[in-house]
C-alpha cells in the first residue's frame, strides 16, 4: 500500500459535509416535522461555510428538501443532492472514512453493522460503494474493509493519533484482544499510535459509548470532554473516572494535552427515557463549529468552552433536542468530506 496515506483531522479544509435527509421510511416518521427544522437548521449553517452534498432516497424527498432549504434561505449553489436508497440518516457511521493518498484520496468501506446489529443496516452497509460509483467525488480509491467501525468511534489529531473507548470496539469485536484491534485500526487508519479510555457512557446512547459524544480531539494538542460535576447524577462517577483517564494521558512528545471539559445539561426526559445530551458531539467546518444546544442553561457555557478550544472559529448552536430523541446528535448525522473530494 501507499506510505503517502493520511487520516486528516476533521479541522482541515474540507469541501463538504454529506448528510441523509430523514423521511418517512427512516425512524424518523413519528416526529417527522421535528427532526426536518433541524436538518434545514444544520444545512443552513453548514452551507453558510461550505457545500453540503444531501442524501435523499428518490426525486419527491429530493424535491421537498429542496423546497424546504430554498424556503430557509439556502444558497442552491452549495447544494448537491445524491439519490440513493438508505435505512437511516447516522451518516458519521455509515458514510466513508477518507484517507488522503498523495495527491488523491482513498474511501474506506468498513463493515456497517447498525451498532453491532441493534438495527437493520443492509442498505446503509452499501452506502459508500454507490457514492463511489455516483460521480459526485473526484476520484478516489475504494477499499471495502471487512471490520465493524463506525466513525463516531474513532477521532484522529490528523498527525497519527487515534482516540477511542474500548468499550465500544470490544462490543464490536468480542473474540479479538486489545492487541488485535488496535492493530487493525493502526494499520487501516495509518495512525502509529492508538489512545483507549475505557470509561465513560452516555444514558440513551445505543452506539456502546461513541468517542464523539465523550472526548474529542481540537487540535494535536488539545481534547475536548463531556464532563459532569453533578454528584448526585448517574454519570457523576464514571465521567470523573474518564476525565482522570484523559487528564493522564500524553501527547506523542510526551507532554499532556490541553484539556476543555465542557458543561453537564441537565436531564432531558422523553417518557421517561433519559436522551443522551452531549456538548462533545459537535461538528468542525470551515471557519466554524457547529455545536449541540438542548435549550438549556450550559449550553451558553458550552458555546464558551469552544469558542476557548477553537480561537478563531465562529461558534454556531443548533437545536438538538429532536435528533437525541433517536439517541444520537449533530455529529453522528453528518461525515465531512476533505478538500477536493467533491467533484
Amino acid at each position: 500500500m501507499s506510505d503517502t496515506l493520511r487520516f486528516p483531522a476533521e479541522w482541515e479544509p474540507q469541501s463538504a459535509v454529506l448528510l441523509a435527509w430523514p423521511h418517512e421510511g427512516t425512524d424518523w416518521a413519528e416526529r417527522l416535522d421535528g427532526v426536518e427544522r433541524t436538518y434545514v437548521a444544520l444545512v443552513a449553517a453548514i452551507t453558510r461555510f461550505q457545500p453540503a452534498l444531501v442524501c435523499v432516497a428518490d426525486g419527491a424527498l429530493k424535491a421537498r428538501a429542496a423546497a424546504l432549504l430554498a424556503a430557509a434561505g439556502v444558497d442552491a449553489a452549495r447544494l448537491r443532492f445524491f439519490e440513493v436508497p438508505y435505512d437511516d440518516t447516522w451518516l458519521r457511521d455509515s458514510g466513508p472514512i477518507t484517507l488522503r493518498e498523495g495527491g488523491g484520496f482513498r474511501l474506506l468501506d468498513f463493515h456497517f453493522t447498525a451498532w453491532g446489529g441493534k438495527f437493520e443496516a443492509g442498505l446503509d452497509d452499501q452506502l459508500v460503494g454507490k457514492l463511489h460509483a455516483s460521480g459526485l467525488l473526484a476520484p478516489a480509491a475504494h477499499q471495502r474493509i471487512d471490520f465493524a467501525l463506525e466513525g463516531g468511534g474513532i477521532e484522529t489529531d490528523g498527525a497519527g493519533t487515534l482516540l477511542s473507548t474500548w468499550t465500544c470496539l470490544h462490543e464490536r469485536h468480542p473474540d479479538k484482544t486489545r492487541e488485535d484491534v488496535t492493530a487493525t485500526l493502526e494499520q487501516s487508519l495509518r495512525q502509529t499510535r492508538t489512545l483507549w479510555l475505557d470509561h465513560g457512557y452516555l444514558e440513551g446512547d445505543d452506539t456502546d459509548a461513541h468517542i464523539d459524544t465523550l472526548a474529542r480531539f481540537a487540535a494535536p494538542d488539545a481534547i475536548v470532554f463531556q464532563a459532569c460535576d453533578d454528584p448526585g447524577d448517574n454519570h457523576f462517577t464514571e465521567l470523573q473516572a474518564m476525565a482522570a483517564e484523559i487528564a493522564a494521558l500524553r501527547q506523542a512528545n510526551g507532554q499532556p494535552y490541553r484539556l476543555f471539559p465542557l458543561p453537564w445539561a441537565q436531564p432531558i426526559l422523553d417518557d421517561g427515557r433519559r436522551l443522551a445530551a452531549s456538548y462533545a458531539n459537535f461538528l468542525i467546518v470551515n471557519g466554524a463549529v457547529l455545536m449541540p444546544a438542548y435549550g438549556d442553561a450550559a449550553d451558553t457555557a458550552a458555546a464558551a468552552v469552544l469558542a476557548a478550544a477553537f480561537p478563531g472559529r465562529e461558534i454556531v448552536p443548533i437545536d438538538c433536542r429532536p435528533l437525541i430523541w433517536q439517541n444520537g446528535s449533530l455529529h453522528c448525522v453528518t461525515m465531512q468530506l476533505p478538500e477536493g473530494l467533491l467533484a
